[in-house]
């Protein structure tokens, strides 16, 4: 378990369509995430995020580029790389339209070489509409009991962590359900659920997100919990986080370009250095990666 004074700040550096604008400029070819991953653990980030982007700079489910951007990272420093299943989502040139990759496309994520220390999922379907992750356009987002059963298995086969994203509290209940079926055991000491506000038509508001908590507690009461949130309300959602004593807090690019003061972050280490002094009002520090990789059941 983390000490009751430290907190794992992840920071999502770019996403999936999030672009430059405003003045944030997003990490996008693998050299660029590794120094902007060294930066932000510099900062008090103890695990980063990303998803691949090809020379474009658009979203890419290409392995080879993960492999890369995670030599990238580990060239320059120590922090935790994680992935997601939500990969590849492209869109038309034509109509604006988003196309989801398929199953086999996102199952692909979690055969890199290198590979990653975390993995991510979402743990249900929903809306997704994400104006501040640059997501401006609702669209549905599928995610199927055999993406969602074939992963479980594979990370915990391999020893390793899985991020159940929690944008419903419903989804809760769903994995309530694939444990009672045997697929995994819902009092593992690192199961992890990620609560969030403010994708599709999930309202980011206080009293949403602290029921989903304190009912994911209730189901697996020995989860890692975390938050997070997009656009404006990130930060709200971090303070909120901290206040609740939550082991882990979001933040970065991927869905916001906005600090506290709504002013625009020029780098993703701005946000983690926000997250950082919001932590210090409630006397908590970062956790280091040992202590985070500690707390996610992971091998040194």
């Amino acid at each position: 378990m983390l000490a009751d004074n430290k907190v794992i700040i992840t920071v999502a550096i770019n996403g999936g369509m999030q672009q430059d604008r405003d003045g944030a400029v997003v990490p996008k070819q693998p050299a660029e995430i590794g120094e902007a991953a060294a930066r932000c653990y510099e900062a008090g980030a103890s695990m980063v995020h990303f998803h691949a982007r090809g020379p474009d700079g658009a979203n890419s489910g290409d392995k080879a580029i993960y492999a890369e951007a995670i030599r990238e990272i580990r060239a320059r420093s120590p922090i935790l790389v994680q992935t997601t299943n939500g990969i590849g989502v492209r869109r038309d040139p034509a109509t604006g339209q988003l196309h989801w990759p398929s199953d086999e496309e996102r199952l692909g994520i979690l055969q890199i070489d290198p590979p990653q220390d975390l993995f991510g999922i979402a743990a249900g379907s929903a809306d997704f509409y994400n104006p501040g992750g640059n997501y401006p356009g609702e669209t549905p987002y599928v995610n199927s009991p055999e993406l969602l059963k074939s992963t479980i298995k594979a990370v915990y086969a391999r020893g390793s962590a899985l991020e159940y994203e929690v944008v419903e509290a419903s989804a809760l209940h769903r994995l309530l359900r694939y444990a009672n079926e045997g697929i995994f055991d819902r009092d593992r000491d690192n199961m992890w659920l990620l609560h969030g506000g403010g994708f599709g038509a999930t309202p980011a508001i206080a009293r949403n997100v602290i029921f989903s908590i304190d009912e994911g507690l209730r189901l697996f009461p020995k989860a890692i919990v975390g938050v997070t949130a997009t656009g404006r309300d990130m930060f709200r959602f971090v303070t909120l986080g901290l206040a609740m004593d939550c082991d882990l807090v979001r933040v970065g690019l991927e869905d916001s370009i906005h600090l506290p003061d709504g002013s625009v972050a020029r780098d993703n280490v701005d946000m983690v250095r926000a997250a950082v002094e919001i932590a210090k009002i409630y006397g908590a520090k970062p956790a280091t990666v040992e202590e985070a990789r500690a707390r996610f059941g992971l091998k040194s």
